[in-house]
């Protein structure tokens, strides 16, 4: 039995599974009450499109099996009580109104705050409901395979749920999109539109502006195999993510003030490129004839915007990027206007399925990798080494996922060769490295296109 609750899949169920069962059993141990409803929310892989999405480009990712699980009762203070199964994750108790977020420390429960905050505000809750939730999560943490995302999705979902309010599922990823910014990352959405929007068997090609996601079936005789390098990289944690924000969106004012646009209008490179009705290609030409492949210092920057420094910093510069000396316009825009193009190369390929599908959709995956690690400088030296294994041992192509600096690569690999292939990176990889190989069962695994966000309800 099923029905559609704010456009999202609810399930009946007359026997909760083995998870939700356990789940359920350490809820009433925890609150001595048990939880009237489940939300799920999965985490994603993204198969190419790395970087863009905050530039306004299309990306091409896929739900992955892995998920944040929360069960949830509604209560009658207004008060919000957050557990986790995982004791790594300490509780949390807030008050449902006035929700405050730490931007300088990213602790799980922020992350549930940002989907609370970001209902409450959109609906203009004044008296939001409190809640008890227990939280489960199978996503390795800080991996690039989306904890984070997800949680929040989780979060905004829970509080529909709770409230009696709907919502569409791409209004939900809109506002979940916006609301993760609370946490200080100024992300473009692809994480939070994939985890709600992703139907089971297909990957997604998600444009933007307006959020649409349209199906991409996979090759048949490949699999896309997750590894992660056990590099934790928290993108909150650091300003590396933000300062590629930032550096492309100096190139977007650059190259805008360059072809005589109203510069301080243009947001993002695709902005550039719409309103100069000009290919992608054309927009690399540009990139070209209007960048110096050296590091722009903030003082030639004012000087090509013809502004002060104090104007750049409080109307360009984010706030954990005010004291960056020097930024990379070429290189980040060359891999943004290359990797927007691969994108739509990889789904015209899917989409027309030639012979050599596999091979070609390969090549672009390693051509990705190359200009993240090259132009856009977010691998690591263990994302190298784990993709060259990868290579080494039968994938077609492999490439970083995620924001990069840690966390996993995505292989697609021919599925006669599966067996051998993660054999062999089990031993290269993994074993030589005692840490590693303790982690290795929730680290390198085939995944398949997973459904996105439901609602699971005791019949």
């Amino acid at each position: 039995l099923h029905a559609f609750y704010p456009n999202i899949l609810i399930l009946k169920l007359f026997n909760l599974p083995f998870r939700l069962l356990k789940l359920k059993e350490l809820f009433l141990s925890k609150f001595g009450s048990v939880p009237k409803f489940y939300v799920r929310a999965p985490g994603r892989v993204n198969l190419i499109g790395e970087h863009i999405d905050y530039c306004g480009y299309a990306v091409l990712p896929m739900a992955i099996e892995q998920d944040i699980l929360i069960a949830v009762e509604p209560v009658k203070t207004q008060v919000v009580h957050l557990a986790n199964t995982n004791p790594s994750y300490h509780d949390f108790s807030t008050s449902a109104k006035n929700i405050e977020i730490n931007k300088t420390k990213p602790l799980w429960h922020n992350y549930f705050l940002c989907g609370l905050k970001g209902i409450q505000e959109h609906f203009g809750l004044n008296n939001p409901t409190g809640m008890n939730c227990l939280l489960d999560g199978t996503i390795p943490p800080s991996s690039g395979l989306s904890s984070s995302s997800a949680l929040v999705c989780c979060a905004g979902l829970v509080t529909l749920r709770a409230n009696g309010k709907t919502l569409s599922k791409v209004e939900l990823a809109e506002i979940c999109t916006k609301s993760e910014r609370y946490i200080g990352t100024e992300g473009g959405g692809m994480d939070q539109s994939i985890s709600l929007l992703a139907e089971e068997g297909t990957a997604k090609l998600i444009e933007f502006s307006p959020l649409r996601a349209t199906d991409v079936r996979l090759p048949s005789g490949a699999a896309f195999v997750i590894a992660n390098s056990c590099v934790e990289m928290n993108k909150a944690a650091t300003s590396y993510y933000n300062i590629r924000v930032v550096e492309c969106r100096l190139a977007t004012k650059l190259i805008s003030k360059s072809k005589g646009l109203d510069w301080k209008k243009m947001l993002k490179l695709q902005d550039v490129q719409v309103r100069l009705g000009v290919s992608l290609e054309e927009m690399l030409t540009i990139v070209e004839e209007v960048f110096h492949p050296e590091p722009y210092s903030t003082e030639e920057i004012c000087k090509c915007l013809g502004i002060s420094q104090e104007e750049l910093r409080t109307q360009i510069l984010s706030q954990n990027t005010q004291d960056v000396s020097t930024f990379k316009l070429y290189q980040r825009a060359k891999h943004v206007y290359s990797e927007a193009a691969r994108v739509l190369e990889f789904k015209k390929i899917c989409d027309e399925a030639p012979a050599n599908a596999i091979q070609l959709l390969g090549e672009l995956m390693n051509q990705s990798y190359i200009s993240c690690k090259e132009m856009y400088e977010c691998s690591c030296p263990e994302l190298d080494r784990l993709v060259d294994i990868c290579l080494q041992y039968g994938a077609i192509g492999s490439r970083l996922t995620g924001a990069g600096w840690g966390g996993c690569t995505v292989s697609m690999v021919p599925t006669d060769k599966l067996d051998n292939f993660l054999k062999n990176v089990e031993k290269a990889y993994y074993q030589p490295n005692i840490q590693k190989l303790a982690l290795e069962h929730n680290s390198l695994f085939a995944t398949k296109p997973g459904r996105g966000a439901l609602v699971f309800v005791e019949a």
